[in-house]
């Protein structure tokens, strides 16, 4: 039976806390429809009305060893593809279903090729898999929030059995754990209302899981749902405990911590645009420099980002995300030393962006210039060994400006003369301190 132990966590969270940067992937059968992966629910459609596209999905264009290029290519370390999205529709080959990917025109299993390709680049492997399961006759129908026939009282619940979907649950999880080899993330999504903790039959679960992959990270979502916390912080784990906070959509104001004042492990998911799965009229991107940004702030707070794409109906990434990423390794390329292994930096925050820190080295990330030297805040004058550019490494020197005399207790670096930053998304400097 699994417990808490802490030395244990810490050991299995190493690469986790190093890797910083991930890719979410939502595809499946909704990515035909292409109105989001809730459609099914939003729209009340019945299976038979869903049926069609189970009959359409072939995945012609799916290449996931592209994918996991274009992952790496962006600076990401780790993927999580949703092998069974909230529609109980399996990218996997699970012998507890005929809903699946190998029944329809794909005739394969996805999730095998996908966790093949993701090994092949030197990626750690993550899987999403959904508690709800809108498909199954067992899963309450009539009046839960979320089903799609929650307001047909003629879908009523009288001949459900809930216990036996727990175990039809179950049983698929242990397929994924069992026949995929070594899995390095599992995310579960979600809880809501009563349907949390034990009515997952959670402990049960992730002893399973845990006998099975004892090295595997969990994510918090069998307690809570995107806005929640978990027993974790509050100092008394569960055995079903996440490993990690899981915010939706958005960036925690200030870095977690345990009602003991540890930092907690958190991973903010948010999408490209405002869909996870693909939406054919949704083009509202966020801009490549807008999300290195917002990567630069979660690392400085001591968190991961999650960023997702949503394919399109024949598995292909959109172009539009295609040139994000490509944007954004561009600039990992230079400046990932300032996002990998890193955390807070223990300085305050300066106007011009922000600070993350591995070691003894804290980089400065400039979002825009000053007007005269640069003020390196929270910084011991006598312990600064170097500063260098990291995207070039040029010697970055301490300014002799004659603001010292104004200031005589902060460190300045010069820029020189112009105006304008190398780099007008994030400009890193490399503060070097002696011990």
């Amino acid at each position: 039976m699994y417990q808490f132990n802490r030395e244990e966590y810490e050991k299995r969270m190493e690469w986790y806390r190093d890797a910083r940067f991930g890719m979410f992937i939502h595809w499946g059968l909704y990515s035909i429809p292409a109105r989001g992966e809730w459609i099914r629910s939003t729209e009340e459609m019945t299976i038979e009305e869903y049926q069609k596209y189970f009959e359409e999905f072939d995945a012609r264009d799916y290449k996931p060893r592209e994918w996991a290029r274009m992952a790496k290519q962006a600076g990401m370390k780790y993927m999580v593809l949703t092998a069974k999205h909230h529609d109980g529709f399996c990218l996997f080959d699970s012998k507890y279903t005929e809903y699946k990917a190998t029944n329809t025109k794909a005739g394969r299993d996805l999730v095998k090729e996908y966790v093949e390709a993701v090994r092949a680049e030197g990626l750690k492997v993550g899987l999403y898999f959904t508690l709800l399961d809108w498909y199954h006759d067992d899963y309450p129908h009539y009046q839960d929030r979320n089903h799609p026939m929650r307001n047909h009282p003629e879908c009523g619940n009288e001949n459900r059995d809930f216990g036996r979907y727990i175990e039809y649950m179950h049983r698929q999880v242990e397929e994924i754990c069992t026949n995929y080899g070594q899995l390095d993330l599992l995310w579960f999504d979600f809880s809501y209302d009563d349907m949390r903790g034990e009515k997952w039959g959670a402990t049960r679960l992730i002893n399973m899981v845990r006998s099975l992959q004892p090295q595997v990270i969990i994510d918090n979502r069998l307690e809570v749902s995107g806005e929640g916390m978990g027993s974790l912080a509050e100092c008394s784990p569960t055995p079903y405990h996440g490993d990690f906070v899981s915010p939706e959509q958005i960036i925690p104001p200030n870095g977690l911590l345990d009602k003991e004042g540890r930092p907690l492990a958190w991973e903010a998911c948010v999408t490209m645009n405002n869909h996870w799965g693909y939406c054919g009229t949704d083009h509202f991107y966020k801009p490549a420099p807008m999300l290195i940004k917002k990567l630069v702030e979660c690392v400085s707070k001591g968190g991961n980002m999650l960023l997702n794409v949503g394919p399109d109906a024949y598995g292909n990434f959109p172009p539009r995300s295609v040139e994000i990423l490509e944007e954004i390794g561009r600039w990992m390329k230079k400046n990932g030393d300032s996002i990998y292994g890193c955390g807070p930096a223990g300085v305050p925050k300066p106007d011009y962006g922000r600070v993350t820190r591995k070691g003894n080295t804290c980089y400065f990330h400039m979002f825009e210039n000053t007007i005269g030297p640069v003020p390196l805040l929270g910084l011991d004058k006598s312990r600064v060994k170097k500063i260098r550019a990291l995207a070039d490494g040029y010697e970055i020197p301490v300014s002799d400006s004659w603001v010292h005399s104004d200031y005589p207790d902060i460190v300045f670096a010069s820029l020189g003369p112009d105006p304008v930053l190398p780099d007008p998304t994030d400009y890193v400097l490399a503060v070097e301190m002696n011990e």
